[in-house]
């Protein structure tokens, strides 16, 4: 293992990830500041795990089978996948973002934060726009529509759909909260929530508004936002679906349309051959008929027992 540091970071990793390592404690110290929070002191390690066991191992029980990293406050540390992990580990530079902000998060305001604001909270620091798309195919916000805040922390263990819900739900929170103050985000919010303990009197002192109002807007406002999105989203892969399915009944039934018509057609020619065949007999039948009554008709000409001169 390779351990480099700088500043406050120190970065633990195998030999095959030090371009990985480099990079990740570039941009650490790159972006070392939190909306609305004072800069962090706390020193952090970062170990970048060489392999699935070990990533299993350094990152904990707790940790779900889909994280990609996991922060670990209490000990100051990170958890991240090295070079083997697959394109579902997300770009390592926002996971290190994401997870960094929680660390920050938890050095100012403790245990306070709710889990699904410590979440929505990292996510918006990590700047993961894409949290909206999910939201705008979620089925649950057509069958269920949005979920009150205080539910989402229950999907965060719920497997990797319902998390990822949750996820965006959580993010969708913190970012309408800090654009209710265009000017100063979320600072006061957080001064006031570290002042008096409560998130409610922060929510009313910060934005002149209670954390209920805030949730009912918000609840409107993402439902409004997405619910029609999600619908669209939703019919078109079912519309989708039907028709693949469809298509075998679609090549069967046509397959079926040829076969008939081309019966139609040779019994269609069969008709026609034989009604020419039976004018054809008719018409010969005719002729003989006439020659038969010619050769009949001279015969008749002769006088009785005689011969022709």
């Amino acid at each position: 293992m390779v351990r480099l540091a700088a500043g406050r970071f120190t970065v633990q990793a195998a030999a095959a990830d030090l371009p990985l390592a480099r990079t990740v404690l570039d941009s650490a110290q790159a972006h070392d500041s939190f909306p609305g929070l004072p800069r962090p002191r706390d020193a952090v390690a970062v170990a970048i795990a060489p392999d699935r066991r070990r990533f299993r191992a350094w990152s904990g029980r707790e940790a779900p089978e889909w994280g990609a990293a996991v922060a670990l406050p209490g000990e100051r540390r990170i958890v991240m996948q090295g070079g083997w992990a697959g394109s579902d580990a997300g770009d390592p530079v926002p996971v290190l973002r994401h997870e960094l902000a929680h660390l920050a998060l938890h050095e100012t305001m403790g245990d306070l934060p709710p889990r699904w604001f410590d979440e929505g909270y990292a996510s918006y620091c990590a700047r993961e726009w894409a949290r909206d798309e999910v939201l705008a195919a979620s089925i649950g916000l057509v069958i269920g529509g949005v979920p009150a805040l205080d539910s989402l922390d229950d999907g965060f263990t719920g497997g990797a759909v319902r998390a990822g819900t949750a996820y965006a739900l959580s993010y969708r929170a913190v970012a309408d909260l800090a654009a209710l103050d265009t000017a100063r985000g979320l600072a006061v919010f957080f001064a006031r929530w570290r002042a008096t303990g409560s998130m409610d009197r922060a929510v009313r002192e910060a934005y002149g508004l209670t954390l209920d109002g805030f949730e009912r807007t918000w609840r409107r406002s993402t439902m409004r936002r997405y619910g029609t999105l999600a619908v669209f989203a939703n019919l078109t892969v079912l519309f989708s679906v039907i028709g693949v399915a469809l298509i075998p009944l679609y090549v069967s039934r046509r397959r079926r349309d040829r076969r008939r018509l081309e019966a139609m057609r040779a019994a269609e020619e069969a008709s026609e051959r034989a009604a020419r065949t039976s004018a054809l007999a008719l018409l010969l039948a005719a002729v003989e008929g006439g020659r038969g009554g010619k050769e009949r008709a001279g015969e008749g000409d002769l006088p009785p027992g005689g011969s022709s001169p």
